[in-house]
């Protein structure tokens, strides 16, 4: 699959995985789902559901076994990218690949703040636009972009094997 596939496939989930309401409940849902997922396979993540506004309310946070406190700091620079330009960090970050650039260079924005590898996605509410970001941490980032919207297909009732992206040889 080429970059371009990626980012068609990417702009399709962000379409498609939206919320007809979202709060406190459904967070806290959401993340249980990511939670349960990442502990049946054994995997390592930071989990971080959080709805935008100064400051950010966090609804749902857990760290698993495994993870360091650099986890969280790579939650908070995907999520820095989700609230700035309203799309999942994984697509910037293709878009960026697809056309030769960086962050840096396109936008001025400091690595050190912002991060477009795969994990955070926005969360979309129908008729409010996006409210937040839901991310995870600890993954290689297309898994970690995986893992995340195979929890919102399962929450919003999607089938995630025709979403997902599929894996790299």
């Amino acid at each position: 699959m080429s970059l371009a596939d990626d980012i068609t496939r990417i702009a399709h989930q962000e379409q498609l995985l939206r919320f007809p309401a979202f709060d406190p409940e459904i967070a806290w849902t959401l993340g249980l789902t990511l939670r349960e997922l990442a502990i049946a396979r054994k995997q390592s993540i930071v989990i971080d559901i959080r709805r935008f506004g100064q400051p950010h309310q966090q609804l749902f946070y857990n760290a698993l076994p495994g993870t360091t406190p650099d986890n969280a700091r790579w939650v908070q620079r995907k999520v820095n990218v989700v609230a700035r330009f309203h799309r999942s960090s994984y697509a910037v970050g293709l878009y960026l690949q697809h056309n030769n650039s960086s962050l840096t260079e396109k936008y001025a924005l400091p690595e050190a703040e912002y991060a477009t590898h795969g994990g955070a996605f926005p969360i979309h509410v129908e008729n409010a636009g996006i409210i937040g970001a839901v991310t995870v941490s600890g993954l290689p980032q297309r898994e970690d972009h995986n893992l995340v919207v195979e929890a919102l297909c399962l929450i919003l009732t999607h089938d995630h094997a025709t979403l997902r992206l599929p894996t790299l040889q």
